[in-house]
């Protein structure tokens, strides 16, 4: 969140963010006027608690002079002050819930050189990687949702069945692919620097405040028992939409040392999000889901260092795309289509090959988000509280969190088995994944079983 003070001295830069961002809802002259009347009411309780400690002395003096009267009238006033004192202190911490709770739904300010645009349409694509050199692609490219039931490695209706739309099952060779992805990159992030944790997948609603899912997404988080309407109530527990939640908020409230940062953390987990897949265009398959794995990138820095540890951490994550051989694209996110959090983002598009419900290449197909990169600087740690010390003397200071998916799946199973595909309907096994799954190179898919594996004529 922004601080009360940034946001009382620069109300045109803030009015301006959220408009770029396309906040809704942030009465932003109602803040300010909340705001005011706070310090005021601040003010005033500090004049009454002087005049208070005075009157105090008075009555003291008074007895001692043996002055009953007089005495009795300080008294008197003091007890006139002390009601005051509590109906000011009453409404000044009244203002001060309301603004805390309206401080939340203000967006972080995007850096200067940030793109201004209203939607991904005006997203700018910094660069493409891995097009020089492309593989020979049968004509055409079965899409992954029906390679996938072809070669049985995929069960869109059995995970139907089970869970409802937006789950599937993966199986066999399909199960196997994304283990040894899921390991392969917790071995690329642990060479590059990254300690790795395993967090709890339950969050509770001040993590997600944390992070900034709260209170603006809170109808897109899958609530543990109770519906969404009663967030704080019961065990107030949800289903981790990303492990940057519980990763980030493992700090909130701490003081870290300046010989502790550059902090580097990785963490593999299940993520669940209600809002897959209710765009309608893209329900087939496996590219917009309820429930998908991850491997996240979370970074805690000096401030004077997160410029240029979002570049760094765009690298490391850009580095598991490069060694698998999948072509990618990264964007430079516009105002409007970087996020609520974040300061500056980069998103990396995956090119999968299969169909053409989104514009990709000359070649068709369509690109595939698969990671995004974002410095939040203070904006995470201030709702937090994650500080650190310069110096073990000096007094705290908020540090700056940023992340990124290193990467998400299952978009990049997609990726492999559309852009690996050959002409005989078998996936070639991209070469660095070949030792995670004891050196094979092809899946060659499985036979299906069950009577719904049969025709018609066979069942009878």
């Amino acid at each position: 969140m922004l601080s009360r003070q940034f946001v009382r001295e620069n109300p045109d830069t803030v009015r301006a963010a959220i408009e770029q961002k396309g906040v809704e809802g942030v009465e932003l002259d109602r803040i300010l006027e909340i705001d005011e009347e706070w310090r005021e009411l601040k003010a005033r309780g500090d004049e009454l608690r002087h005049e208070r400690n005075e009157v105090s002395e008075q009555v003291a003096e008074h007895k001692r002079a043996g002055d009953e009267e007089a005495a009795e009238a300080a008294i008197e006033r003091s007890t006139e002050l002390n009601e005051e004192l509590e109906t000011v202190e009453e409404r000044a911490a009244e203002l001060e819930t309301e603004l805390e709770r309206r401080l939340l739904e203000i967006p972080m300010i995007p850096d200067d050189d940030v793109p201004i645009g209203d939607d991904e349409s005006d997203n700018v694509e910094a660069r493409r990687e891995g097009f020089d050199a492309l593989r020979d692609l049968p004509d055409p490219v079965e899409p992954h949702y029906d390679l996938g039931e072809d070669l049985d490695i995929l069960d869109f209706e059995r995970g139907a069945k089970v869970a409802g739309g937006g789950f599937y099952f993966l199986k066999g060779d399909g199960a196997r692919l994304e283990h040894a992805l899921i390991q392969f990159m917790r071995d690329i992030h642990y060479e590059q620097g990254y300690q790795e944790v395993v967090p709890p997948i339950p969050v509770n609603s001040a993590s997600m405040r944390g992070t900034g899912q709260f209170p603006k997404f809170v109808e897109d988080a899958y609530r543990i028992g109770g519906s969404n309407e009663e967030a704080y109530d019961d065990d107030d527990l949800w289903l981790l939409p990303t492990a940057e939640v519980p990763v980030t908020n493992m700090y909130a409230e701490d003081i870290l040392l300046s010989e502790d940062l550059p902090l580097k953390h990785q963490a593999y987990t299940p993520n669940f999000r209600r809002e897959a897949g209710e765009h309608g265009t893209e329900t087939r398959g496996m590219v917009r889901v309820h429930q998908f794995n991850k491997v996240e990138l979370v970074n805690f820095v000096e401030p004077d260092q997160s410029d240029d540890r979002l570049h760094g951490l765009l690298g490391e994550a850009e580095e598991v795309l490069q060694t698998l051989g999948l072509p990618y694209r990264v964007l430079e996110m516009c105002t409007g289509d970087m996020g609520f959090t974040q300061a500056k983002k980069y998103d990396l598009e995956v090119w999968a090959p299969g169909d053409d419900m989104a514009e990709g290449p000359e070649r068709g197909g369509r690109w595939l988000e698969v990671s995004s990169v974002s410095n939040f600087k203070g904006f995470q740690a201030r709702r937090a509280g994650i500080r650190y010390r310069p110096e073990r003397h000096e007094s705290a200071e908020y540090v700056h969190t940023l992340n990124g998916s290193g990467v998400a799946l299952p978009r990049v199973v997609v990726a492999i088995l559309e852009y690996y595909q050959n002409e005989d309907g078998t996936v070639t096994v991209p070469e660095a994944l070949r030792p995670y799954l004891d050196g094979q190179e092809t899946i060659e898919g499985h036979e299906p079983v069950g009577e719904s594996a049969l025709g018609s004529g066979d069942r009878e």
